[in-house]
């Protein structure tokens, strides 16, 4: 099998453990990654960022010895990944030695000498772990697993109780640490969408444990959970998802055609570097507005007045203004049908109901305080970014598609979507960064790109930064649409780099444009022996879309082609895209 992506010389030359960087060589290799390519003032750019977030992120004292606590991650959208940062700089804070690690990043061989392990694990799909976690979750739930008599533990697991396997990933972590000998600290914590006050009484328990356990100097402060301070480039404060920036909308473009039922739109933003910075692969979080009219709708079925003012706490605002601009009523919740309380309303999760959904067909008998209590707060949306800076410079572009729909006689809409698509001047918006979907180090590598609808944005974006850094590696691409006519998304871009030698092969999978539907894993398996000379070579496969039907049937595909044109059985083809994944040659953003 083709070596992994290789890590720049400076990186795997013999070094003195004294001189040895604080890095993993995971990390080392993602920041090859993230480096390649860019000029002495985009350098200069990423060490000023780097010293801004080393500035706003407490240290570990370098005289700290003995145990240590690991903060391990799996995370899809980042709020895992800030919960943990968050406990491991409140660690250090204290006098603990302890680091925040991305289970992408952990070697699973190190399981067996660690003595301290929190795990935020976040559910993703249908009760399945994080991308990036699937290695470790691979190797935890197999027969190399070793004994774990050794390690205390404690579990956040984060979910969305819409989902029928709310917290599995969490759950499934959890009963096997303890099958394999390792003692919880607590019982494990399962966390829905708002869930700010559980994870932070989590903290608290696992910061109380490890002061007991590894009993840091006496002179350690007496500190809390803390925050980490905003960080900083060349002074300018960085968005965040606590803290985003308002970026004016330059373009909107309607780019799918009239015959089209799925329309797409794109949009190009203002985006600073200093402030928005991101490479390919990464997405952008947006905090929507939900639609005025939806929430007019609510209170007219609950007989309430939307400018009455409601108090929760410490805020204070209108029924309409809590409605619109604070809290989900596009997503139906567990906490909204146990409030609710009619046992007949609880197959509207399974059904797609939106909030409105079911209150029209069960009315309760609600005040604006019990309606505001069991909506969960609003969430931000996340969209891959469609473009690359060495293209489009202080911008970044989006591909959205509308979801806009009729359900007996009304009107039903996605709120972020909605909100994109409005005629807003501008958006809050924060940077998501995505490093399990990255290009590779090496430009001469080869990358085959899969997708379908708006699963297409991010390669518009890996186009883009291969092309102005001069990558010598072949670019395929292999998407599907509804309809070749109305539905193949940047059609003239695509077709323009075909022609310069850009895009090396490009193949449209329109599922509507004949009588039998074609997808895009109907390319994969016709164009199977081709597809695998490019693997065999060393190509690094890319999927991104709907992670419920499109990617499982790509994966099927996927092994097909390695069984039939690599000579594996149906079990060797499962562990061949095992290491794809593990050497990050296999990269996957579903949703």
């Amino acid at each position: 099998m083709p070596a992994a992506t290789a890590v720049p010389s400076v990186a795997t030359e013999p070094r003195s453990p004294a001189a040895a960087p604080p890095l993993s060589d995971a990390q080392l290799r993602r920041l090859a990654e993230l480096t390649q390519g860019l000029d002495a003032g985009a350098l200069l750019f990423v060490s000023g960022y780097a010293a801004g977030l080393a500035a706003a992120t407490p240290r570990v004292r370098e005289e700290a010895q003995g145990p240590r606590a690991t903060v391990l991650y799996a995370s899809h959208t980042g709020n895992g990944r800030r919960i943990a940062e968050r406990l491991a700089a409140t660690l250090e804070s204290r006098g603990i030695a302890a680091r925040a690690l991305s289970a992408s990043d952990f070697a699973p061989r190190e399981l067996a000498n660690e003595r301290l392990l929190y795990l935020i694990a976040s559910t993703h799909g249908d009760g399945d772990p994080p991308e990036g976690a699937r290695p470790f979750y691979d190797f935890l739930l197999g027969r190399k697993a070793p004994r774990l008599e050794q390690l205390r533990y404690a579990v956040l697991a984060l979910g969305d109780s819409s989902y029928p396997k709310f917290c599995e990933a969490g759950r499934i972590a959890d009963e096997r640490f303890a099958a394999l000998g390792a003692s919880a600290i607590a019982s494990r914590i399962d966390c829905d969408v708002d869930y700010d006050a559980a994870a932070s009484a989590w903290s608290e328990t696992a910061l109380q444990h490890a002061l007991e356990t590894l009993k840091p100097g006496a002179d350690a402060p007496r500190l809390s959970i803390v925050t980490p301070l905003r960080a900083t480039a060349h002074g300018v404060a960085v968005a965040t998802r606590d803290a985003p920036v308002v970026a004016e909308v330059l373009t909107r473009q309607l780019i799918t055609g009239r015959a089209s039922d799925h329309p797409v739109t794109h949009l190009e933003i203002a985006a600073p570097a200093d402030t928005l910075a991101y490479a390919p692969g990464d997405a952008v979080g947006v905090w929507h507005r939900n639609p005025d009219f939806l929430a007019t709708r609510i209170a007219e079925v609950l007989r309430l007045d939307p400018e009455a003012p409601v108090t929760l706490g410490n805020e204070r605002h209108t029924l309409r203004e809590w409605l619109v601009a604070h809290r989900e009523i596009t997503r139906l919740s567990r906490p909204v049908l146990d409030a609710h309380g009619d046992a007949r309303a609880r197959t509207g999760v399974l059904r797609g109901w939106q909030v409105i959904d079911l209150l029209e067909a069960y009315p309760p008998e609600w005040s604006a305080e019990a309606l505001v209590t069991a909506l969960r707060p609003l969430a931000p949306r996340l969209y891959s970014i469609a473009s690359s800076r060495s293209e489009v410079g202080d911008e970044l572009h989006l591909t959205v598609a509308a979801v806009d729909y009729t359900r007996d006689g009304s009107r039903r809409v996605g709120a972020g979507s909605h909100h994109l698509a409005s005629d807003a001047p501008a958006l809050r918006i924060y940077i998501e960064p995505n490093t399990r979907f990255r290009l590779p180090a090496d430009g001469d590598r080869d990358i085959v790109m899969i997708g379908a609808g708006t699963g297409v944005a991010p390669y518009r974006g890996f186009l883009q930064a291969r092309g102005a850094e001069g990558a010598r590696g072949r670019n395929w691409l292999l998407f599907g649409a509804r309809r070749f006519a109305s539905d193949f998304l940047y059609q003239a871009e695509w077709l323009a780099a075909r022609k310069r030698g850009l895009l090396h092969r490009l193949d449209l999978a329109a599922s509507r444009d004949q009588a039998e539907k074609v997808y895009v894993q109907h390319r994969l398996r016709e164009h199977g022996a081709e597809l695998w000379r490019w693997i065999a070579g060393g190509a690094t496969l890319y999927v991104c879309g709907d992670a419920a039907r499109m990617a499982p049937d790509v994966q099927a595909a996927l092994l097909g082609v390695v069984q039939q044109h690599g000579g594996h059985s149906d079990e060797s083809a499962q562990a061949f895209l095992s290491e794809l994944v593990a050497e990050r040659r296999y990269l996957r953003d579903v949703y």
